[in-house]
């Protein structure tokens, strides 16, 4: 095989795939990239066993062939060569000539025979959002997808599609995050969900373009994301959803709205008063037409009040800030309402649109 292309085109692809690279795998060859260069295009491949990425970058092809090269190798060498042009080529053992300017950097490549390559499965009837809608919801929801893979339902999103709506949802037991978004299509009835993991790198890897696509078809077990010259796959989270529509009850005893940009600075400073992993909740008071906030440490201690606009009954209530924090900072509002029952009850985060929800449970405090 040889293959010949620009340092900045084959950077850009080496980037893109090796977000499906394992760290470590039991299966060597999975750390490994592999070059297609069989046909007429040269395409990168990497897969985890759960995400599959394949992408397609600009080049000449002088001899036709296949060569799996460690990832890590080859994304720092590429990435420390200089903007020109790069050729690749192996011999007839798998040994691999990388050549840019005046270097010549040899290393054992593997034979392709080994590889997983990405499934091939029939994509029929995409579902098509904007590359910058689809960061936004990733952007909106992700933070709330738990690490836990004892429970594998909330590694995953819930993307549910009726009719000409999607609704995402994340959660991690201590808190939930709703996206609604209407689409322009009319689309099959369906839940699945993705692992975050996959929706987090696709957003990553596609561009924040409102003319630019992402088609997605979904089969059974599988979905795909197509855009660019990138195709992701990943298998889908097997499983019945948690219900949570019970959560999202419009009753509330008490209601503020508040600037989003004060409370979130208010409580960002807060948060460097306790030594990072010390739990301490912040505790809001709504009394009138203030909302004060206190958080104590053994490091530090701060109050602040801010104005808010209230409806219903006063309250004391704590959370874990870093939950107010993630959820605000999402929010493109200038003022936000948050919606409350009583001290243990969950605050609700929405707007009247009903185009995001963010769902947190209190922590438990003394109330004197």
């Amino acid at each position: 095989m040889k293959i010949v292309c620009s340092q900045s085109e084959l950077a850009k692809g080496i980037s893109i795939v090796s977000k499906a690279v394992p760290t470590r795998s039991t299966m060597p060859i999975l750390e490994c990239i592999l070059i297609d260069a069989s046909t007429n295009e040269i395409k990168l491949i990497a897969n985890d066993m759960e995400i599959g990425i394949e992408t397609k970058i600009n080049g000449s092809i002088e001899k036709r062939g296949v060569i799996a090269i460690e990832a890590k190798f080859l994304q720092n060498l590429i990435t420390k060569l200089h903007e020109g042009t790069i050729a690749i080529e192996t011999d007839d053992n798998y040994k691999v000539k990388i050549t840019c300017e005046n270097k010549v950097v040899e290393v054992p490549g593997k034979t392709g025979e080994d590889f997983p390559y990405i499934p091939v499965i029939s994509r029929n009837n995409p579902i098509v959002l904007s590359q910058m809608l689809f960061k936004d919801i990733v952007k909106q929801t992700i933070f709330s997808v738990s690490s836990n893979e004892n429970n594998k339902l909330m590694t995953g999103e819930l993307f549910d599609f009726h009719e000409n709506n999607l609704k995402v949802v994340s959660l991690d037991g201590n808190r939930i995050s709703i996206r609604n978004v209407e689409l322009n299509q009319s689309v099959e009835d369906k839940k699945i969900i993705i692992p975050g993991k996959a929706v987090n790198e696709v957003s990553k890897i596609i561009g924040n373009s409102s003319d630019e696509k992402v088609n997605i078809f979904i089969t059974d077990n599988h979905i795909i994301f197509e855009f660019d010259d990138t195709i992701v796959v990943s298998r889908l989270i097997e499983g019945e959803y948690f219900k949570i529509d019970h959560m999202l009850s419009s009753d509330y005893e008490t209601k503020i709205t508040i600037n989003k940009k004060q409370m979130l600075d208010c409580i960002d400073l807060a948060t460097i008063m306790a030594n990072e992993g010390d739990k301490k909740p912040i505790i809001l008071t709504i009394n009138g037409s203030k909302m004060y906030l206190k958080i104590e440490s053994n490091r530090a201690s701060m109050n602040d009040d801010i104005d808010v606009k209230k409806e219903g009954k006063d309250l004391i209530i704590g959370f874990n800030p870093k939950y107010l924090i993630d959820a605000l900072r999402v929010i493109d509002d200038e003022e936000v309402s948050l919606y409350m029952m009583n001290t243990k009850s969950p605050c609700v985060i929405r707007d009247d649109n009903n185009s995001y929800a963010y769902i947190i449970l209190p922590i438990n405090i003394n109330v004197n």
